[in-house]
């Protein structure tokens, strides 16, 4: 029988969860999508975690931390209130709950801010979540990451304007 985490909560990113925000974007990377993505894809991609590009990355955006017993265990940002940038969660809690926290945080600080539709560019591993919580896929991506390639799919979810559910 699998072990109940206490619940998770949420707060704002500081900038003193940098490491192990890219700590988690790493772990994550790394062992959650490697029966869609080969070595070379994963190494690649997480790579994109050094570095002032990153950080600027998470700052930019509204992004919040998801933490149990204080400590960071997934993260999500919101890019410009119409897009999440980022949702990554620590393999060690994946499947219990913190994305889905996560994401509906996102999604009602997007609605109450007046967005009407959020998109997401999806990775293959990611894709059943998105699609589990109504969004639709738009289009088909190939994106260049340092020497490698990855796919993706940019999918979209439509919010009615009152009450931040799906139209």
């Amino acid at each position: 029988m699998g072990k109940t985490i206490p619940a998770p909560a949420l707060r704002p990113f500081l900038p003193s969860d940098l490491a192990v925000v890219a700590a988690i974007f790493q772990d994550s990377i790394e062992e959650l999508t490697e029966d869609d993505y080969s070595e070379a894809q994963r190494a690649a991609w997480a790579e994109r975690a050094d570095g002032q590009e990153f950080a600027a990355r998470l700052t930019a955006a509204l992004t919040l931390v998801a933490t149990i017993d204080g400590s960071v265990v997934g993260f999500a940002s919101l890019k410009d209130n119409t897009h999440i940038d980022m949702l990554y969660v620590h393999p060690g809690f994946a499947r219990q709950g913190v994305a889905t926290l996560l994401c509906d945080a996102v999604e009602k600080l997007a609605v109450g801010r007046g967005a009407t539709a959020l998109t997401v560019d999806a990775s293959d591993t990611a894709r059943p979540f998105f699609d589990g919580r109504g969004y639709q896929g738009e289009s088909r991506n190939t994106v260049s990451v340092g020497e490698e390639w990855l796919g993706n799919t940019t999918m979209k979810k439509t919010f009615a304007a009152s009450d931040g559910s799906r139209a």
